[in-house]
């Protein structure tokens, strides 16, 4: 004679699973936008050029110290800038992505 298992054993709750994916959805909404809203400073050659973003890659500031410039290598500056940004950048992506992680529990989840 078998034992019976009770109804329900060894499945999941599905309301219950439902109810943790919402969870998840709204905690990775809320801290998308705190992301989004945050800011983020990088710089470049000893801060001789400072940029200044939010999470949506927004610039909202460089900042140029005057030594930095020189009429006769402006290809210099514009070195300087680039680099300055694509620091910013990878302090947000990064700090996206460490933060995300935290929520997903290291599940890779298309788009973010």
């Amino acid at each position: 004679m078998k034992a019976r298992m009770p109804a329900g054993f060894g499945r999941p709750d599905m309301n219950a699973l439902m109810r943790q994916a919402q969870k998840m959805q709204d905690d990775m909404k809320a801290k998308q936008a705190e992301l989004e809203a945050a800011e983020y400073t990088g710089s470049a050659s000893g801060e001789m050029v400072t940029v200044r973003m939010n999470g949506k890659h927004e610039i909202l500031g460089i900042t140029i110290k005057p030594e930095a410039v020189d009429p006769d290598d402006i290809e210099m500056l514009e070195d300087l800038v680039a680099a300055a940004v694509n620091a910013t950048v990878k302090q947000v992506d990064e700090t996206a992505e460490a933060e995300m992680g935290k929520l997903t529990g290291g599940l890779n989840i298309p788009g973010l």
